[in-house]
C-alpha cells in the first residue's frame, strides 16, 4: 500500500476550533500553575515510546495529549512494513526529545481502537492532539517524508493548540514524571485574545470577531489573531444556515458565485478542504470581473483558516495562479 499524506493543520469543524482555542488556554494554564508549583521530574527517553492497549488508551494518549502531541502507530507482529517503520518512529522520537510521544498499538489486541481509528490496513500512523484525532499517513513511508509529517505535527501543536512538548532526561529513570516547558510571559495582546477565546467558548461569534479585530488593530502581523479571526468569521457564515439547501442551490446553479461561495464554506467547516479549494478555482476560472475577485477574495480568506504552510494550500494557491492567467 502507497504512503497517503494527511495534513492536520486544515482539518475545520465547529467543535475543532473551540478546541483548539481552549486546547492552547489549558495548556499556558497548565504551564503556569506547573511553574508556581516548582514543576515535575523530567521524563526518561525510554518514556517518549509506550505500548497503549484500549484499557489505557484515555489515560496514556488521550490525556497525555493535553500536554504533547501523542503519535499513535497501528502495527502488528505479521506485519512486514510494520517492521520496517516501527524503528525508525520509536528512533525519531526519542531523536525529536519531547515533541510528540510514541504510542505503539497492536492492532491484533486492540481491534476496537483499530475499528475506532477506521483503520483500513496496516502500518497506519495517526496523531492526537488536544484530544482531536488526526490521519498522518498510511503504509509504508520514507524516513524524509516522517520527518516533513512529524515537523509539520509538532509546528500546528505549538502553533495553534500551545503545546510545547515535554522535558527529556537523559539521566532520569524511565517511568519518571514530566515536566512542561516554562512558563511563557504574558504577551501585550494576550488578554484580547483570551477575550476572544472567551467569546467562542460561549458561543459569541461576534464577539470573537470584534476581539481579534481588536488585536489585529495594533498589531496586524498577529499570526494568531489572523488565524482566529478567519476562523471565527467562517463560522460565523455558516452559523444557523441550512446545508441541505446551500448545497442544493450549488448544484443547481454552478454559475451563481454566491451559491459557489457558500458551499465552498460548508466544504471547509465539514473538513473537506481540498473540495472547498477545488470548488472555489473552477468558479474562478469560468467568472471574470467583479464575481472572479470576490471568488477570488473568499478564496484568500479560507486559505488564511487551513494555514499557508499547508500543502493543500500551496497546491491551491498554484491552481488559482493558472485559473487567474
Amino acid at each position: 500500500m502507497q504512503p497517503r499524506n494527511m495534513s492536520m493543520s486544515g482539518v475545520v469543524d465547529l467543535a475543532a476550533v473551540k478546541a483548539a482555542q481552549e486546547a492552547k488556554a489549558k495548556a499556558e494554564q497548565a504551564r503556569a500553575q506547573a511553574a508556581r508549583e516548582g514543576g515535575a521530574g523530567a521524563i526518561s527517553p525510554a518514556d517518549l515510546v509506550i505500548d497503549v492497549d484500549e484499557a489505557g488508551f484515555e489515560r496514556d494518549v488521550l490525556q497525555r495529549s493535553a500536554e504533547v502531541p501523542v503519535v499513535i502507530d497501528f502495527w502488528a507482529e505479521w506485519c512486514q512494513p510494520c517492521k520496517q517503520l516501527s524503528p525508525v518512529l520509536e528512533r525519531l522520537a526519542v531523536e525529536y526529545n519531547g515533541r510528540f510521544l510514541l504510542a505503539k498499538i497492536d492492532v491484533d489486541a486492540n481491534q476496537m481502537l483499530m475499528q475506532q481509528f477506521g483503520i483500513q490496513g496496516i502500518p497506519a500512523v495517526f496523531a492526537v492532539v488536544a484530544g482531536q484525532a488526526l490521519p498522518l499517513f498510511q503504509g509504508a513511508a520514507g524516513e524524509a517524508q516522517i520527518r516533513q509529517t512529524l515537523d509539520q505535527l509538532v509546528q500546528v501543536a505549538e502553533q495553534r493548540f500551545g503545546l510545547t512538548g515535554i522535558a527529556v532526561d537523559p539521566e532520569a529513570e524511565p517511568g519518571g514524571g514530566a515536566q512542561p516547558a516554562p512558563e511563557r510571559p504574558a504577551g501585550p495582546y494576550d488578554a484580547l485574545l483570551e477575550a476572544a477565546v472567551q467569546a467562542l467558548d460561549s458561543g459569541d461569534l461576534s464577539g470573537a470577531v470584534q476581539a481579534y479585530k481588536n488585536v489585529l488593530s495594533e498589531d496586524p502581523g498577529n499570526e494568531e489573531a489572523k488565524l482566529g479571526l478567519a476562523q471565527a468569521e467562517l463560522l460565523q457564515r455558516v452559523q444557523g444556515v441550512d446545508s441541505q439547501q446551500v448545497r442544493r442551490e450549488a448544484a443547481e446553479k454552478p454559475a451563481d458565485v454566491q451559491a459557489q461561495i457558500a458551499a465552498a464554506d460548508l466544504d471547509l467547516v465539514g473538513g473537506h478542504v481540498e473540495d472547498a479549494f477545488g470548488r472555489l478555482i473552477e468558479t474562478v476560472a469560468r467568472t471574470v470581473g467583479d464575481d472572479r475577485d470576490t471568488v477570488r477574495m473568499r478564496l484568500l480568506e479560507l486559505f488564511e483558516v487551513v494555514g499557508p504552510e499547508d500543502p493543500r494550500v500551496i497546491a491551491a494557491r498554484r491552481a488559482l495562479a493558472r485559473a487567474l492567467f
